[in-house]
């Protein structure tokens, strides 16, 4: 008689990252309501167009410092503009400006900090440099080159974005220099492949936990520093409504009008903390040396 043979069953699939993700934000709720939160001021100031109902730049004298009504849900200010619309646009506008600055001080410090830790010989003039630049106040170079370069997008991304990139060009060094010796990555130099390749293949994959992670901390950086600027009188033209702006300009009513400067100091507090708790809380995920099981 044959001997009956049970049928193999087919291997479960494992899970996809985004899966994986999604996982591990429902399991975290500091990590789930600071995205959500963030997820939410982004969307209201991106739909700015959409939510706002007047113009943030139409002036209505008549309507000049009104607290919170039907026509005017955050009232108005000291020219009787809708502080809602204002608010709106002005985290419309903090939110790009951080994305942009991200965006740049990554893509700039990771091609330094790459080149810095896989050639000896960058190593040493590169990083000096870099140490040099993080020797200037952040906050003074940026007035600096907003004083030489007026106050637009351009000008303010770069003087915002020029102080981040020494300090990921030092994490992503500090990385590379763990990786550069490991078995796998001299194998692959042994057997000829490109530098480039290498770089891309077996290098530039460990620093991407720790890139995503500092890339939440810079975008919280430059909203803050954005908001300065602005509070300085150093930011965009008064016709461009930014957070920063609108306090300094409701800081004289406050006395009279105090939600000119609690409603956009209270975004803007939201804002910051939203991405300030989501990088924690992603960093702890994505490195265990800081996760919260490990603290005593």
């Amino acid at each position: 008689m044959p001997s009956s043979i049970a049928p193999s069953l087919p291997l479960a699939a494992p899970p996809s990252r985004l899966r994986q993700g999604a996982s591990a934000v429902l399991q975290d709720p500091v990590m789930l309501g600071s995205l959500v939160l963030l997820l939410v001021l982004v969307a209201i100031s991106v739909g700015a167009p959409l939510l706002a109902q007047h113009d943030p730049a139409a002036l209505t004298p008549r309507a000049r410092l009104q607290p919170s009504s039907p026509v005017y849900w955050l009232g108005t200010d000291s020219l009787g503009r809708d502080l809602l619309s204002r608010v709106l646009y002005g985290g419309r506008l903090s939110i790009t400006l951080a994305a942009l600055v991200s965006l740049i001080s990554v893509i700039v410090g990771l091609a330094i900090g790459l080149a810095a830790g896989y050639f000896r010989k960058l190593d040493a003039p590169v990083m000096r440099v870099m140490d040099g630049v993080m020797a200037i106040p952040g906050l003074l170079l940026a007035v600096a080159m907003v004083s030489l370069g007026g106050a637009n997008i351009a000008t303010m991304v770069i003087a915002i974005a020029i102080p981040e990139v020494p300090r990921i060009a030092r994490l992503v060094r500090g990385v590379v220099l763990s990786v550069r010796e490991a078995p796998y990555v001299e194998a692959s130099v042994g057997s000829g492949t490109p530098t480039l390749k290498v770089l891309w293949r077996h290098i530039m994959p460990s620093t991407i936990n720790p890139l995503v992670v500092q890339a939440t901390f810079v975008c919280a950086a430059a909203i803050l520093t954005e908001a300065v600027l602005g509070f300085l009188g150093l930011g965009f033209p008064p016709e461009i409504p930014s957070l920063g702006t609108i306090i300094s300009e409701g800081r004289p009513f406050f006395q009279r009008a105090p939600w000119i400067v609690l409603c956009p100091g209270i975004f803007l507090a939201l804002l910051i903390l939203a991405v300030n708790m989501f990088g924690d809380a992603l960093r702890d995920r994505l490195d265990p040396r800081f996760s919260r099981k490990n603290k005593v």
